[in-house]
C-alpha cells in the first residue's frame, strides 16, 4: 500500500479521536462518519460497544446509520462523563482501511458519581473517503456496571 494512504488513515483516526479527547460537540464527532449508504440501500455506518446489553444501555447492540450512531453517543453521554482522555498506540492496516487505537480516561457514571480509570480500545473501519463506517469499542463494562449500581467504591473498600 502507498505510504500516503497509511498517513491519511492515521490522520483521519487521530482527528476522530481528538474530537473525543477535546469533548467536541456531537455534530463535529459525527462529521467523521460516512454519509454513504451501501449498494443495497442499507446504512453502512455502525457503532458497537462490546459487552452484555444487560450491563449498560449502550452495550452489546449495533447502532446503525448516522441516526443510530447519534443515538449511541447520546445514550453514552446520558450515563457517563469523562476526563483526561488520551489516545496512543495507533495501528494502521492500510490494506483493510482499519485503525486500532488504545485510549485512557477517567470515567464517571453520572447518576451515582462513581469514577474509575480505564484503558479502552477502538477499532475503526474507514471508507475510501477516510470517513468512519464501523466504530467498535472494547472497555471495562464491569466497572461501568458496578458504578451504575453505586457498588464500585464498596468493592474497592472505599467510603461512599
Amino acid at each position: 500500500m502507498p505510504h500516503h494512504k497509511r498517513a491519511d488513515l492515521l490522520a483521519a483516526a487521530t482527528a476522530f479521536c481528538e474530537s473525543f479527547a477535546q469533548k467536541k460537540p456531537p455534530d463535529e464527532i459525527l462529521s467523521h462518519f460516512s454519509t454513504a449508504a451501501s449498494p443495497d440501500g442499507n446504512d453502512v455506518v455502525v457503532a458497537y460497544e462490546h459487552g452484555l446489553p444487560e450491563l449498560a444501555p449502550f452495550l452489546g447492540r449495533e447502532f446503525r446509520g448516522r441516526d443510530g450512531v447519534r443515538e449511541y453517543f447520546e445514550v453514552v453521554a446520558s450515563c457517563l462523563s469523562y476526563d483526561g482522555m488520551r489516545f496512543a498506540d495507533y495501528v494502521v492496516d492500510a490494506a483493510e482501511n482499519r485503525v486500532a487505537i488504545r485510549g485512557t480516561a477517567r470515567f464517571t457514571w453520572t447518576a451515582t458519581g462513581e469514577s474509575w480509570d480505564e484503558v479502552f480500545a477502538y477499532a475503526l473501519k474507514f471508507d475510501d473517503q477516510r470517513k468512519v463506517v464501523r466504530y467498535e469499542v472494547w472497555a471495562d463494562s464491569g466497572a461501568a456496571y458496578l458504578a451504575s449500581k453505586g457498588e464500585l467504591k464498596e468493592l474497592r473498600g472505599e467510603r461512599a
